[in-house]
Formats: structure tokens, sequence, C-alpha cells
């Protein structure tokens, strides 16, 4: 299993960036990708998942309605596409494979999932 992370940069408060996370090594309708943050002194938070399977997806509270979470069949890749941001979502960004996708298993960033990306660094400027 394989998840790599890009499309972090710099951005300024209110504008947007699409985060892309490209997976090999399992298959969409068998497990669940979601994505959470670790910013700098702060627990993970886990922010939303996708589940190919039965369609579900969830949001953190946190993100609901500024982040979409969607997959690329064709392109093994899940995106989040993050508007509206501000100075509180500086972080780094990681994709997570995981058994299912359920609010619960977002609590703590995903702490039962088994693989994650590297991550990839977001700095919102206000």
């Amino acid at each position: 299993v394989q998840l790599v992370e890009s499309g972090g940069g710099l951005v300024q408060t209110g504008g947007s960036l699409r985060l892309s996370c490209a997976a090999s090594g399992f298959n969409f309708d068998d497990y669940a990708v979601g994505w959470f943050r670790q910013a700098p002194g702060k627990e993970r938070e886990g922010l939303s998942c996708i589940y190919n399977n039965n369609g579900e997806i969830y949001y953190a509270a946190s993100v609901k309605g500024r982040f979409t979470i969607s997959i690329d069949n064709a392109k093994d890749t899940v995106f989040l596409q993050m508007n509206g941001l501000k100075a509180e979502d500086t972080a780094v960004y990681y994709c997570v494979k995981d058994v299912a996708c359920r609010p619960a298993r977002m609590v703590g960033g995903f702490d039962w999932a088994d693989y994650w990306g590297k991550g990839t660094l977001v700095t919102v400027s206000s």
C-alpha cells in the first residue's frame, strides 16, 4: 500500500487549494479513504472520509461546507478540495486508508487506520 499526497502550499486567507492523494496497492471499493491533519503542537484531527462501496461521506464540523472529498477511480486518486481557507487550517495534511468511513473512525485523526502518507504542508497566511 502506498499513499502519496501533493498539492499543498502557501495560500492567503479565503483562498483555495486542492490536495491530491495517489493511492496504490488496494481497491477503493474495498477500503475507505480519508484525510486528517496535524498542526504543530496539536493533536491529529480527522477531516473527512469517503467509501466508494456505499457512497458514504463524512466531514468534521470544522471543515463541513468548506472542504469536499472526492475520488477519481480512473486515476486511483483521492482529492480534498479546500475553499475558504483560514489561518487555523495551517497544518500538514495526510491521506489515510481505513476499513470503514464512520465519524467514530475520524476521532483522533483515524487512530486505528493502518496506512497513511507522508503528508503535504498547507500554510494559510492571514
